[in-house]
Parts: C-alpha cells; sequence; structure tokens
C-alpha cells in the first residue's frame, strides 16, 4: 500500500483540513493505542505538541481516540519534541505523540509518533499505522465500556527535560561571564531554553518567547534569523541561538552577527569530538543538501562521511547503522547520538558552546572551519507531484545547469515531503551563474506544475 498520510517527518497539513482534522487525529490515537497494546497490557501513550493554536484540537481529538481504544493517555503540553521523545523513554512508555508542524506556519499542523526506544517511526510501522486506519480494522477491536481508557497529566514534564539537558553540558564546564542571545519563534522552547542556559550561568536574552496560538515560526526562529543578527551585536552577546517552532532545529549566530549553518554546527562539532577521540567509528551522516564545502572539510579532517536522503530519521537510521554519534542536516536538524535519539536544539546549543569554551575561541573563528560555497535554494509551490524526471523541459534545464557548473556544484531538484513545494537547490564556485542556473530551473518548474 501506498503511503497516504505520512510524508518524511509525519503526517501534516493545513489545520482543520484533511488530513490535519480532529477525525483523522482520532482515529490516529486509535490506530496508535491499538498497534502498541502487548496482550492485556494498555498501551501508555505520552502527548505533547507546540504552541499553535490548533494544537487543543488536535490534542483532544488523538486523546479520545487512545481512551477509546483502551489506551492510557498522558499530556504533558507545550514542549519541545526531542522532549517529548526523552520522556516516552523515562516513563517507559510505549509510545509518544508529538502535535506540531515543526518550522511551519501557525496554519499547519502535524503529527509525529515516536516508540518506546525515542526514536521516530520506521515507514514499516507508519504505513501499518495507515493500514489500520484507512482500512477501517479499528471498530473490530475497540473494548468494551469497562475496559476504555483513562486520560492523566504530567506536570513536572518541563523540570525533567531541564535536569536532563544540563546534563549533556560537561561539568567542568561553566557557562558564567557568557551572554547569549535565545530567539524561542514563539514556539516549543519558549520555557525551557531560557531555564537551561540560565541555570548553567549564563546571562540569557530571550527574543520571540511570547506565544499566542497564531505567531509560532513568524518572522522568527531558525528560518528568520534577522532579528536575532542584530539583537546579538545590539547586546553585544556571544552569540544567539534559534530554534525552530518545535525545538529539534538550531541555528547560530555568532559575536558578529553572522548566521552559522547546520553544516558549520556539526563541522565545529565534529572536530572537537575526533580531537577528544569520542568519533566513533571516525563517520559523519548528513543529507544530500549539505553542503560542498562540509564535504570537503570532512576530506580534509579525514572523517568518513554518508550522505542520505533529506529527513532526520533517515539521518538516525544511517547513524545506528554506521555506528555513528553526530549527524544532521544543514536546516539546522542535528543529532547527538551518545545523549539523545533526536535532534534537539537545546541540546546542541550546548554541545555547541561546550567546544568554545573548551577551545576557548569565539564562534567567528570556530566557524572558518569549513568554507561554504554559494548556494542557492528557491521553493515553488506546486499543484502535483508529478515524477520529474518525466518532464523534459525540466530535465533539460538540469542538464544544462550541471553543465556549465561541471564538477565544481551541485544541482539537486526534489520535492518537500512536507508541504506541496518543489524545492530547486544549486552550489557552485560563481555566485552569479550559481543564482541564475537555479532561477533557470525555478522558472521551467514553475511554468510546467506551478
Amino acid at each position: 500500500m501506498g503511503r497516504k498520510l505520512f510524508g518524511t517527518d509525519g503526517i501534516r497539513g493545513i489545520a482543520n483540513t484533511h488530513p490535519m482534522t480532529a477525525e483523522v487525529a482520532l482515529n490516529i490515537g486509535r490506530a496508535v493505542a491499538h498497534l502498541f497494546k502487548r496482550n492485556s497490557h494498555r498501551a501508555k501513550i505520552i502527548i505533547g505538541k507546540d504552541t499553535r493554536i490548533s494544537g487543543y484540537m488536535l490534542e483532544q481529538a488523538i486523546v479520545s481516540g487512545i481512551c477509546s481504544m483502551g489506551g492510557e493517555a498522558y499530556l504533558i503540553g507545550p514542549l519541545p519534541t526531542p522532549g517529548v521523545a526523552f520522556m516516552v523513554q523515562s516513563q517507559r512508555a510505549d509510545a509518544g505523540v508529538v502535535i506540531s508542524a515543526s518550522h511551519n506556519p501557525y496554519q499547519d499542523n502535524g503529527i509525529k509518533i515516536f516508540s518506546s526506544d525515542g526514536f521516530k517511526l520506521p515507514d514499516e510501522k507508519e504505513s501499518e499505522i495507515e493500514d489500520i486506519f484507512l482500512n477501517n480494522r479499528l471498530n473490530n477491536h475497540l473494548p468494551q465500556p469497562k475496559n476504555l481508557g483513562k486520560a492523566y497529566r504530567i506536570d513536572d514534564a518541563e523540570g525533567r527535560y531541564i535536569v536532563f539537558l544540563k546534563n549533556t553540558f560537561p561539568r567542568e564546564l561553566s557557562m558564567e561571564g557568557l551572554k547569549i542571545v535565545l530567539d524561542c519563534a514563539n514556539g516549543a522552547t519558549y520555557k525551557v531554553a531560557p531555564h537551561v542556559f540560565w541555570e548553567l550561568g549564563a546571562e540569557v536574552v530571550t527574543i520571540h518567547a511570547d506565544p499566542d496560538g497564531l505567531n509560532i515560526n513568524h518572522n522568527c526562529g531558525s528560518q528568520y534569523t534577522d532579528n536575532l543578527c542584530e539583537a546579538v551585536v545590539r547586546e553585544g552577546a556571544h552569540l544567539g541561538l534559534a530554534f525552530d517552532g518545535d525545538g529539534d532545529r538550531l541555528i547560530a549566530v555568532d559575536e558578529n552577527g553572522n548566521m552559522l549553518t547546520g553544516d558549520q554546527i556539526i563541522a565545529i562539532c565534529t572536530a572537537n569530538l575526533k580531537k577528544e577521540g569520542r568519533l566513533k567509528k571516525n563517520t559523519v551522516v548528513t543529507t544530500v543538501m549539505s553542503n560542498k564545502g562540509l564535504c570537503n572539510t570532512f576530506k580534509e579532517m579525514g572523517v568518513e562521511h554518508t550522505m542520505v536522503n533529506v529527513g532526520d530519521r533517515y539521518v538516525i537510521e544511517e547513524m545506528l547503522k554506521a555506528g555513528a554519534v553526530i549527524g544532521g542536516e544543514d536546516s539546522g536538524h542535528i543529532i547527538f547520538l551518545d545523549h539523545h535519539t533526536s535532534g534537539d536544539g537545546i541540546l546542541t546549543g550546548l554541545q555547541l558552546i561546550a567546544v568554545m569554551l573548551k577551545e576557548k575561541k569565539p564562534l567567528s573563528r570556530l566557524a572558518k572551519i569549513v568554507t561554504i560555497y554559494p548556494q542557492f535554494l528557491i521553493n515553488i509551490d506546486v499543484k502535483s507531484k508529478p515524477d520529474l524526471a518525466t518532464i523534459s523541459e525540466v530535465q533539460d534545464a538540469v542538464r544544462e545547469a550541471e553543465e556549465k557548473i561541471g564538477g565544481r556544484g551541485r544541482v539537486l531538484v526534489r520535492y518537500s515531503g512536507t508541504q506541496q513545494i518543489c524545492r530547486v537547490m544549486l552550489e557552485g564556485p560563481d555566485r552569479e551563474q550559481t543564482e541564475m542556473l537555479c532561477k533557470n530551473i525555478s522558472r521551467v518548474i514553475k511554468e510546467k506544475i506551478g
């Protein structure tokens, strides 16, 4: 059966529109409770969310579905996605559900599912949920009234997660004397992140930490760092950290107000791990979106580098297979498997600051480890997603770009797994040429399927 609900990062769409409706959420709750039930054991499921207004609707629907299937729902309220993964393990739950659309605008929402080990579900498990749901296999498994489930609320989830995060920071280091600006994207990190860095001794300035249900990711957070760059310079801070709406991404800003990409953060942390003999298997895993400059840096470092399809799930799967301890995406999803099972923006910020303190260098100097190739990324809204290989005009434009760039860069054209978007990415040594070729491919795609 083809996947009809799940994309590269769970289910996602416009709230109150299929598939992000209360009806679908209820049946996903039922399917999860059924899938993770073991004999007479009631499925224990943790439910967290970000700060979107639609989270209330979807949360209650999922709880209803879980209870109607005899499961037990444990609500923890707004908490970063990696915080939910942590709570699943901490509470020895059978599964976790996150209601979030990550970096998307407020009108979108999504559902992500974690298994008991704190990892996101593999494709086959998501397909099994789709099969249970779409083929109407749920009604045959509804329990008798006496066996219906209950819902509970865990009030100290934030505190537990804060302690977990602080314990990932080296005990011999202190943030005293460090000034940090945090951009919480009006999202799930708005309570936890300021506490973590303040309790470790830093002077913390927080922006975009006043969610109202509608302002999550709006001109703020990891995708819109202009305000953070300005705030770092204005405050005379040592660095700035920007999270996305659900807190699993991090983009950093150095003391001069310059933004660091996820690739640069990965390189900085990888170099430190290798220096300290902690880079297991001497391997790093990233995605095909990583900059060519990062690939060159790893060659110079003598580090094995594996690239996989876009999606932090696929990065983690390859990390587990290869025995790697660090991997991630240029977008800021970075995984430290020695610490956590999920990309975690706050945790990544802690590891980055630890390197700054160990090396006694400002972030601007550490960032020079990578020479970033000029890169242009254009997102085109599309009405449908036909196989790009069947559109001759698109293939001609791609071939032309590849011939002109040659082996000095890359051309990558792909559909988003979470939005109705086609992404065109080009890298090359010449900025003007790279931008022109990127715009040409984008124009053709817009004419054909936009």
